[in-house]
């Protein structure tokens, strides 16, 4: 079953094309709730909660550009949704005197992938989402601040703790292993 055909059916309510659509792309979108996730068990509560609300919605999808990217931006809502709910996005200092695009590059980290995304999913929870958009999804700090319901100052303050734990995490285990 092509893509528009097996969307289709989901606005129709079948569950033979749900269990398809969830069967296509519950990979990709569980990778992104495990990036904004504590862990393995939030991930997946956010996963289902993602695709209940794409099958609750998708009758607003219009076949106006990706259907992918249209998933994507869903599961972040609902995901960050959660979070506003919860009020795990707690105000901090905007003057922490950091500079949030320091030279911290993920890239230049001599850290495996796994203990990397373990240390991010350590971060609580308003560093971790802010990092994640920032640095992981390309969002504006604008963007993020209206995504999260704070300031761009808060974003940008969030977004360089987040750095300094990692740089602290990611320096300690140098230490333990030399």
């Amino acid at each position: 079953m092509d893509l528009e055909e097996l969307i289709y059916n989901c606005k129709k309510g079948e569950r033979r094309a749900q269990a398809e659509l969830y069967r296509r792309y519950s990979g990709i979108l569980f990778g992104m709730c495990l990036k904004y996730s504590k862990n393995r068990t939030e991930a997946e509560d956010n996963l289902h909660d993602s695709f209940m609300t794409i099958f609750s919605k998708i009758d607003q999808y219009s076949f106006q550009g990706s259907f992918e990217g249209w998933i994507k931006r869903i599961t972040v809502n609902t995901v960050l949704q959660k979070y506003r709910k919860e009020q795990y996005l707690d105000v901090v200092s905007e003057n922490m005197g950091d500079n949030p695009d320091s030279d911290f590059d993920i890239e230049q980290t001599d850290i495996n992938l796994s203990s990397l995304l373990g240390y991010i999913q350590e971060l609580p929870n308003k560093y971790r989402l802010t990092f994640n958009l920032y640095v992981l999804d390309g969002y504006s700090h604008k963007e993020i601040s209206e995504m999260l319901g704070t300031s761009t100052g808060t974003s940008k303050s969030n977004l360089a703790r987040a750095k300094m734990i990692l740089r602290e995490k990611i320096e300690k285990k140098k230490i333990n292993i030399a």
